[in-house]
């Protein structure tokens, strides 16, 4: 099971999808949310924490570093527990970089089609090992 005061950070580029998905995880009663709309921006987060955040919340599509990309640089250096996708690609993409990430040992526990969705979020989390 999950606990509701995870340490989030979110990276999405699109200002009005950080917003949004933001507040909807507030909504969902997170409340421990770092946002950021870079990989950048993202490290210089990872790098400034006391400890590792336990779930990075990553778009798949930045503009400046692919998010599975991140999700391997911030897994090797110990800077997150875990990590979901937050994609518009298609299913059949995502599935693909899933393998790849399960092949290469990153904690990533899935991937969301965005908008998120509460029910799907959740079920996710579930299957962290936190």
């Amino acid at each position: 099971m999950f606990k509701d005061d995870l340490r989030i950070l979110l990276v999405e580029d699109h200002p009005f999808q950080l917003r949004a998905t933001q507040y909807l995880l507030e909504s969902y009663g997170f409340t421990q949310l770092t946002t950021t709309d870079s990989a950048e921006g993202a490290l210089h987060q990872m790098l400034g924490a006391v400890q590792p955040f336990d779930i990075l919340l990553c778009d798949q599509c930045l503009p400046d570093l692919p998010g599975i990309e991140l999700v391997e640089l911030a897994s090797h250096r110990g800077m997150i527990r875990q990590a979901i996708l937050l994609s518009s690609l298609t299913p059949i993409e995502l599935d693909g970089l899933e393998r790849m990430a399960h092949k290469h040992g990153l904690p990533l526990l899935g991937y969301l089609i965005k908008p998120l969705k509460q029910s799907e979020f959740r079920n996710l989390l579930t299957l962290a090992s936190l």
